[in-house]
């Protein structure tokens, strides 16, 4: 019989696989095919103004949630019996959460200065966030009944519903009028809905029976466990998307700012919703093994080197192609975006290291920790925005965003390794020396033609990548043979 770290092991992969095909099937279409197309379509102004509206909706809809998906994801993960009695009073008081966010985003937004147009697309922007915020708390249910292949399908469908109708109206469609920002945000406000009504039915069907009542004492309970997270939540989206609300709102030309920012933002974004698949799939993970006491090393190790590596290896092709890419990709501002993107892409590897050993704190109740982190984070992103964007544009937003996501990782580091006791193993040098072996790989590779240069740079990690696992074998033979 094969020990529970194995089995995990063995699972985490198996889960992952499908989840990455999936993932890597739909979302790549989605940023580069369609949102990059609307930015090409409307102009980096236009998008400026309404990438730093979304993300300014994004920070505050911790409002909506008040960490409840996080606490909900552990809790049924370690108690699935607790399904029936949490999932209608979290209904509930999430209906009450979202009168209190559409206010809150309203009169700040109103304090902020936003125009009459701004405000009207700020609201249609949140009710957005109360649909996706819904999508993620049923996704939490989902996954918390270890389901994991359906919570997969539900992360895709409302990508793939913008796909097939922004798709035919950007490039099928025989418009009259140039097309507009408002109907990219209509046409998400119906692919957020029919994912929500579809994962609902799905939580309904395998979760059931449920027992809808009125319990103001149960919800006051569920607030005062999930605040925490809440506050994690926000402090983390403070200083993952702050950087763009104030470029719009500090420079002059803030909005194109903000739009060229946005350019080499989407490259970022893009790797790090696969790299946030990783804690998807990890966080109830984690929390069950830590509340059977198993070993969680292994599986830190696994997704380490799964996750890490890749990081490393897209971070030296755009350190050395970022403009060349950014010329494949838009239509204007290429020279400035490649340079944003060159030093923003390797912030991507503190965010996948985060995703791991974030999550194991998650999951391990050390929330405390992780929001004094979190307030570092904040403070670290609000100083050095403040002194860099009225100097440096968006590329003073891109030197923040690393050093803030590298000193977050680095904390959070420092706090597992003390708590979980990591030391140095032979895992961790499997880990470390392709990591090296890219470095020197990029540097080599830097004077080839940048099609030829990011091809060798992308198999050479990939086949690294699959090295580093050579101490896992044991479990992925036995994952095939299963």
């Amino acid at each position: 019989m094969v020990d529970l770290p194995q089995t995990m092991q063995r699972k985490f992969l198996s889960n992952l696989a499908f989840l990455l095909f999936l993932n890597l099937l739909v979302k790549p279409f989605w940023i580069f095919g369609i949102d990059r197309a609307v930015q090409n379509q409307v102009g980096a102004e236009v998008y400026g103004s309404y990438f730093a509206l979304f993300n300014f909706a994004f920070i505050l809809n911790v409002f909506l949630d008040l960490g409840i998906s996080n606490f909900n994801n552990r809790n049924v993960s370690q108690h699935e019996h607790l399904l029936g009695k949490y999932f209608p009073r979290i209904i509930a008081l999430r209906v009450l959460l979202a009168i209190g966010y559409m206010l809150i985003c309203i009169i700040t937004g109103l304090a902020m200065g936003y125009s009459n147009h701004q405000m009207m697309m700020l609201i249609l922007l949140c009710f957005n966030q109360f649909l996706l915020s819904s999508i993620l708390f049923l996704r939490s249910n989902i996954s918390g009944l270890q389901l994991f292949k359906m919570d997969s399908l539900v992360s895709v469908m409302d990508r793939l519903l913008m796909i097939v109708t922004c798709g035919w109206l950007l490039f099928y469609a025989q418009l009259s009028t140039p097309f507009q920002i408002e109907w990219f945000v209509y046409l998400q406000t119906f692919a957020y809905l029919a994912t929500a009504l579809f994962a609902l039915v799905v939580v309904l069907k395998r979760g059931g029976p449920f027992t809808f009542n009125w319990n103001p004492a149960m919800l006051v309970l569920i607030l005062k466990q999930s605040l925490p997270f809440a506050l994690l939540i926000l402090l983390m989206s403070i200083y993952g998307r702050v950087d763009s609300v104030l470029l719009e709102r500090m420079l002059p030309d803030g909005k194109e700012q903000t739009g060229i920012y946005a350019q080499a933002f989407r490259l970022l974004d893009a790797t790090n919703m696969i790299a946030y698949l990783f804690a998807v799939l990890l966080l109830p993970m984690f929390s069950r093994m830590l509340k059977l006491k198993e070993d969680v090393k292994p599986l830190v190790h696994l997704a380490s080197k799964l996750i890490l590596i890749p990081a490393f290896t897209l971070g030296m092709i755009c350190w050395y192609y970022a403009t060349d890419l950014m010329s494949l990709l838009y239509q204007e501002h290429a020279e400035e975006s490649g340079r944003i993107l060159s030093l923003l892409m390797f912030s991507l590897i503190p965010m996948a290291g985060a995703y791991i050993i974030g999550t194991l704190l998650t999951a391990n109740g050390s929330l405390k920790q992780l929001n004094i982190i979190a307030l570092i984070g904040v403070t670290s992103s609000l100083i050095f925005n403040a002194t860099l964007i009225p100097k440096l544009g968006a590329y003073g937003a891109a030197i923040t965003c690393f050093i803030t996501q590298l000193l977050a990782f680095f904390l959070q580091l420092l706090v597992s390794i003390k708590l979980f006791k990591f030391k140095v193993d032979k895992e961790l040098i499997f880990l470390i020396s392709p990591v090296f072996l890219v470095l020197i790989l990029g540097y080599l590779s830097s004077g080839f033609d940048w099609k030829l240069g990011s091809a060798i740079m992308l198999f050479s990690g990939g086949i690294l990548t699959l090295l580093s696992l050579i101490p896992n074998l044991k479990s992925l033979r036995k994952l095939r043979l299963e």
